[in-house]
């Protein structure tokens, strides 16, 4: 389910795809449902092709969201990160993934992928690490947020 779930640079939160047109997507805000058109011009780039890195390899988005999910019960983090520390934060990320590379990921990383964990949990979205054949977006390739590299969308 996480294909179909965009984060679109300069925009805040998440958005869901809903449909695609000729030269844009469409996608509805999970925070508000608000619809906005994405232009090919945009960055944007599908949870499910995010990956943290770590010492020895990358981790993938949808595991480190099931690893908080257990971590907290199925529940709601239980770390406020308007007002975490830098220092709670990676504290926070090193129980979920202990190897995760300090110097490649930022406080401000770790911050939105925990505000994607709560968004996400709010919208009942599925997070599961399953591959989903035969499913994708106009995004592709690359990662973004923790790996700090955004894609541009593609025109098809």
């Amino acid at each position: 389910m996480l294909k179909k779930v965009l984060s679109v640079a300069g925009r805040s939160g998440l958005y869901k795809l809903v449909s695609k047109g000729r030269n844009m997507l469409i996608a509805e805000s999970m925070s508000d449902g608000k619809r906005v058109p994405i232009y090919s011009k945009d960055k944007v780039v599908s949870l499910a092709e995010i990956a943290v890195y770590t010492t020895t390899e990358e981790a993938p988005l949808p595991g480190i969201l099931t690893k908080i999910r257990e971590k907290e019960n199925g529940g709601r983090l239980s770390i406020d990160i308007s007002t975490a520390s830098v220092t709670e934060l990676r504290a926070y990320l090193r129980e979920v993934i202990p190897d995760f590379d300090e110097a490649r990921v930022y406080p401000s990383d770790i911050r939105k992928m925990l505000s994607w964990y709560n968004i996400l949990l709010d919208a009942g979205i599925e997070f599961e690490a399953k591959e989903e054949e035969g499913e994708g977006t106009s995004a592709e390739g690359g990662e973004e947020g923790a790996k700090g590299e955004d894609t541009e969308q593609k025109e098809g």
